[in-house]
């Protein structure tokens, strides 16, 4: 199989010839047809996450078909269309896993980090994490859904009811999450690099109420304001944009650190939350969503052997919608 392969972090990706890999009794063996560039990404090739093993194939935003299983999976079958995303695996029997919150489970081992990813025409997945994939949407179409759409979900459904919401960093996550909220009837404020006139156009165009520069303070107080920019001093920023008794929730997996700040901007019953990863149930209710809204990913292909360049591409905040990879036959 053909796999783009980080060797060493911070060093680029190199296309490699791999064995062909066998499911074990509780894995399935997926074609890959297309796979999203989150920006854990980046993170991991980068080195900000410091744990991945390696040699790596990155990846896990991964749509594919199945072309085998292992002998004890019964809940899929070959042909079927899945959706593989970060969690990849958990323990099954710690407390966590037991009440459901599978996303902190200490074992957990994530795709495209801690297990080969979806950077290549083939990739092996826990059965348990694969998600069968609603009709509708492309290949292409579907990949940002199963990370950008799955972490971003999982940050609105903390972030509670309210009608005002703030998005910073209108990326790949919030252009689908404005989506699902206009859908639901709020009113969606976007915030963007300052100067990145062309993002809070497209934020406008999706339906935002405002855009404006992340420095900016909206025209009225937010009910809860998600942060997908990884950017620590954003945080003060976000929770003196929202109201008494509102939510900050940090989406991302890293983030620079937070400044000090004064209790002000806390108080009043203000709440300040992080997301964690997924759950398995995040990916069924989100998914279940995807018919009714429908969502549109506005993804960017790139064939698999230019990964490099849509990683960069992601870096230098040169991408509107989501970079997706396509292997060739």
């Amino acid at each position: 199989m053909h796999a783009m392969v980080l060797h060493a972090v911070g060093r680029p990706l190199v296309m490699t010839d791999l064995p062909e890999p066998r499911p074990e009794p509780q894995q399935v063996l997926v074609k890959v047809a297309a796979c999203g560039v989150c920006r854990t990404d980046l993170h991991v090739v980068d080195g900000e996450l410091t744990q991945p093993k390696l040699p790596l194939v990155p990846g896990h935003e991964i749509v594919g078909r199945v072309v085998a299983l292992g002998r004890d999976v019964r809940d899929l079958a070959i042909g079927d269309r899945v959706g593989i995303p970060w969690l990849g695996w958990s323990c099954g029997a710690c407390e966590y896993c037991r009440a459901g919150q599978e996303n902190l489970c200490a074992e957990a081992r994530f795709t495209g980090y801690q297990i080969d990813g979806g950077y290549a025409d083939r990739v092996l997945a826990d059965h348990r994490y694969c998600f069968r994939l609603p009709g509708g949407m492309s290949d292409v179409e579907a990949a940002p859904l199963l990370c950008a759409g799955l972490i971003g979900y999982r940050a609105y459904r903390m972030a509670g009811p309210g009608r005002r919401l703030g998005l910073y960093g209108f990326g790949a996550a919030a252009h689908i999450l404005i989506q699902v909220a206009m859908a639901q009837g709020r009113s969606v404020y976007a915030f963007t690099r300052p100067g990145d006139d062309a993002a809070q156009a497209f934020a406008r165009e999706l339906g935002a109420v405002w855009a404006g520069p992340s420095d900016a303070a909206p025209p009225e107080p937010l009910d809860a304001a998600i942060l997908f920019a990884p950017v620590g001093a954003l945080v003060p920023v976000a929770l003196q944009a929202v109201r008494r008794g509102g939510t900050v929730i940090c989406a991302g997996i890293h983030m620079s650190d937070i400044p000090r700040f004064p209790y002000d901007l806390l108080w009043g019953e203000r709440s300040l939350k992080s997301v964690a990863n997924l759950t398995r149930q995040d990916a069924v209710e989100f998914l279940d969503l995807m018919p009714g809204i429908p969502v549109r990913t506005h993804p960017v292909p790139y064939p698999l052997a230019e990964a490099n360049r849509a990683l960069d591409d992601l870096r230098a905040g040169r991408l509107q919608g989501a970079a997706v990879l396509v292997p060739g036959e």
